[in-house]
């Protein structure tokens, strides 16, 4: 049902004509909450360190999260204190209204994504809906704080925003239309807000929007419990893995898990896809149990620690497959124009943007 709506939103074939009344709905609703803050009815509520956003204007998974990852690491590069918020997508009904995520949060309390950020970062990492209270817990708890970075918060418009990083992938914005007839949170506006970061995870831009291209490939594998001890992945396991005489499982609880698959391909990997829905929460495992070797997404190996495989008696070797950020130069220096004054990004391997 997912991938069918995905297609659906990129023409405007019957099931986007069938929905477009709705989409008139949504779209007054989208409106009349942002004149509410234009009108200055509703306001955003100050936080005492500068906010920055990364979102998307389309539903589905564009590539925010290694985006997080790529400016956290440049903004802690830089000599900066960089704190993340996040609502948790997915979140149990149960769980702490506001919480911070730390290494042994069940993902289903923090969202897989959180999860993952704390686990790659080592940065705090605070979850609620109300992310306004989650950026100051996360202000108290953590005084070094000085920069916020606000995971997919590009429609929250209570917590104010120093600068914004809007991500694109190859979908652009679909056939136009607003959720559900078609990809689109809010209207595409024929330009950019001011500090403004436009980022495509494509070949080349999607949108009339001017901004920098980027891409994300493989890294290699690591086993999971190496994964889970902080150990990096290598392109040799993977070479291992690609002279297998069978077919290795491929697992992906994402968006668009055909990505996933097809850089494994690409890699040199014969691979059985198992695609499974977005956020899927691994209460029983998907595959076969005579599977040897299955292949992860970080997404999904946060859902899956290693003492609880070995609790069920899995014999399976489980392979995680993180992915690589890689940016062009104008990224960088793009994002440098849109940051305070005092804020410095640095790329990982040292060379400055300012």
């Amino acid at each position: 049902m997912q991938a069918a709506l995905q297609r659906a939103w990129l023409r405007r074939g019957p099931v986007a004509l069938a929905l477009w009344p709705l989409s008139l709905l949504f779209g007054a609703v989208v409106a009349l909450h942002r004149a509410l803050y234009r009108w200055r009815w509703l306001k955003p509520q100050p936080v005492p360190v500068p906010v920055i956003v990364v979102g998307n204007l389309i539903a589905g998974g564009a590539g925010k999260t290694p985006t997080v990852m790529a400016l956290v690491q440049r903004l802690r590069v830089g000599g900066h204190h960089p704190g993340i918020v996040s609502r948790g997508h997915g979140r149990r009904r149960e769980a702490a209204a506001v919480m911070e995520v730390l290494p042994d949060t069940p993902a289903a309390d923090s969202g897989d994504e959180p999860l993952l950020l704390r686990l790659r970062l080592g940065v705090p990492v605070f979850v609620g809906a109300d992310r306004v209270a989650a950026a100051r817990a996360a202000l108290a708890a953590h005084p070094e704080i000085d920069i916020l970075v606000s995971d997919d918060g590009l429609q929250h418009r209570r917590l104010p925003r120093a600068a914004q990083v809007v991500v694109f992938d190859e979908r652009g914005a679909g056939n136009g239309w607003l959720l559900p007839a078609g990809p689109l949170r809010e209207p595409l506006a024929p330009q950019p807000p001011p500090r403004t970061t436009v980022l495509y995870n494509a070949a080349q831009p999607s949108t009339a929007w001017p901004g920098s291209l980027a891409y994300r490939k493989l890294a290699g594998l690591v086993a999971l419990p190496d994964w889970w001890a902080g150990e990096a992945a290598t392109m040799s396991c993977l070479v291992r893995l690609a002279a297998s005489p069978t077919p290795v499982l491929a697992a992906a609880g994402v968006a668009h898990p055909e990505r996933f698959f097809g850089m494994l391909r690409a890699a040199g990997l014969a691979i059985t896809p198992l695609p499974l829905p977005d956020h899927h929460d691994y209460a029983t495992l998907p595959w076969p149990a005579d599977a040897t070797d299955v292949v992860v997404t970080e997404k999904d190996a946060v859902k899956l620690r290693p003492e609880r495989l070995a609790a069920v008696g899995a014999v399976v070797r489980v392979w995680v497959a993180p992915l690589d950020f890689q940016a062009d130069a104008a990224f960088d220096a793009v994002l440098q124009t849109a940051l305070p004054p005092r804020f410095t990004i640095r790329t990982p391997d040292g060379d400055t943007t300012a």
